[in-house]
């Protein structure tokens, strides 16, 4: 009778863990397939998105580069600027690290490459 009920899970809607683990995979790949696409470093990436599995984003990110360079597709550039992280914002409000003209100094988007 239990295994009924539980053979039911599935078609509840109700997640189990290894759904949750693969959907999070999945959207941290196309996390990193998108960062490719908007010609975003991995670093820059891992970095907007920190809680994302670093694995998955560099998969993503690594396989949307092969696949642009197979079918010679430019990226696009990135709209939104690059937000200061954080842990870099309270130590230049400390006065370590770089100073408020080096980071108004930072490129906000890679230039593209023609």
């Amino acid at each position: 009778m239990a295994l009924a009920l539980l053979g039911g899970c599935d078609q509840l809607g109700i997640d189990t863990p290894e759904k949750v683990a693969q959907r999070k995979g999945a959207e941290a790949k196309a996390i990193g397939a998108a960062c490719r696409h908007a010609m975003r470093a991995i670093e820059d990436c891992y970095l907007l998105n920190p809680k994302a599995d670093k694995s998955a984003v560099f998969e993503g990110w690594r396989e949307m580069d092969e696949y642009m360079r197979e079918n010679k597709i430019e990226g696009v550039a990135p709209v939104v600027p690059r937000a200061v992280p954080s842990k870099s914002a309270e130590a230049a409000s400390q006065g370590e690290g770089a100073s408020s003209e080096e980071q108004e100094s930072l490129p906000d988007a890679p230039s593209a490459k023609k």
